[in-house]
């Protein structure tokens, strides 16, 4: 499959990933060189493209960026729009009318993933799923009954080397520094095991809540947000054996094989919970039960990590915001200072 790319499409432009990361993210593409093509952004709010462009600008500006630096005026140029129901027909067809003549085409799913489906359909509908590559966010769908029927909905579309599911932290740089921590020195990984460790604690704790995004987050909750994609993630990264060989590219079986041999969740190792003032919040089920704070206790059923305790936390509304991965090692044999 070529690497060109003739326009990038972004389903859910007006969204929050696209206001507080896309439009920023765009920018570094340009100013790298290699985004210079239309740049469509399809969602349902009633706008037209200048008020899809000022969000954008807002967006920029929201990030410390300058909508005047040339890469920014460059990627706001770049911007189409389309405004229309997803389930609509004619919305597709508007969207492949902006596209061009182009081919090669990459679709960016920035939306709830019961939508995937229809999307996908809508786009080969329009005569533009061949060639194309789509990238899903996460989460991919709801369980896993959920998801595989996803999966086989979207290869009706697309083939499997053309799916690419996001799971955007593993593009942070304090997670691939985990990688240099543990891999690009000899000093820290051979202490890494159940002989000199004595538990794991994971935490991302947010001093916010959900804002705006009440009907999205009651339907998904911390656990399909971010403990079951951005957390095991982390957790992989820390307790997978070292790649093979001088590349990465074994690396996300060597981190699948972790989570598969994670002590299945049971609920007297599961604490949820929500903050006060959820029920009010725009979108929320005054009755819902959906989770803004969760915690799970694991254990990771392998020769290196076997009984070794693993917290993961993660909640809004906390009392600050941080992400972190604290390793607690084991206590010397004599207590020699009286600590």
């Amino acid at each position: 499959m070529s690497d060109k790319v003739d326009a990038l499409v972004i389903f859910g432009a007006t969204g929050d990933l696209a206001k507080l990361e896309t439009f920023p993210a765009l920018v570094g593409l340009v100013k790298r060189g290699v985004l210079d093509v239309p740049v469509v952004g399809v969602a349902k709010s009633g706008w037209g493209l200048e008020q899809f462009r000022d969000y954008a600008t807002a967006s920029l500006k929201l990030n410390n960026m300058d909508p005047g630096d040339p890469d920014a005026v460059k990627m706001l140029n770049l911007l189409r729009y389309v405004d229309g129901d997803l389930g609509d027909e004619a919305t597709y067809k508007a969207m492949s009318d902006q596209i061009g003549a182009g081919q090669q085409i990459l679709y960016y799913m920035e939306v709830p993933a019961q939508l995937f489906g229809r999307i996908a359909e809508g786009i080969a509908g329009a005569g533009r799923a061949r060639g194309a590559r789509v990238m899903v966010e996460k989460p991919f769908g709801v369980d896993l009954a959920s998801s595989r029927q996803l999966n086989d909905t979207m290869h009706q579309y697309f083939d499997e080397e053309a799916i690419f599911r996001v799971d955007d932290w593993l593009a942070f740089d304090p997670v691939e520094n985990v990688l240099f921590v543990r891999f690009a020195n000899s000093v820290i990984e051979p202490v890494l095991n159940r002989t000199y460790v004595h538990s794991i604690q994971i935490t991302m704790s947010e001093a916010f809540g959900v804002a705006d995004r009440g009907r999205f987050y009651d339907r998904t909750g911390a656990i399909r947000d971010v403990l079951q994609n951005h957390m095991l993630q982390v957790l992989a990264t820390v307790l997978a054996e070292p790649p093979p060989g001088r590349h990465l590219k074994s690396w996300r079986d060597a981190k699948q094989q972790v989570v598969a041999a994670l002590s299945p969740l049971t609920p007297e190792d599961t604490v949820r919970g929500q903050y006060e003032g959820y029920l009010d919040v725009d979108g929320v089920d005054p009755k819902s039960t959906v989770e803004t704070y969760v915690a799970v206790r694991l254990m990771a059923d392998t020769w290196r990590w076997a009984g070794v305790p693993i917290l993961i936390r993660a909640g809004k509304c906390m009392p600050v915001t941080a992400t972190d991965v604290t390793i607690t090692f084991k206590a010397p044999p004599q207590d020699v200072f009286g600590i």
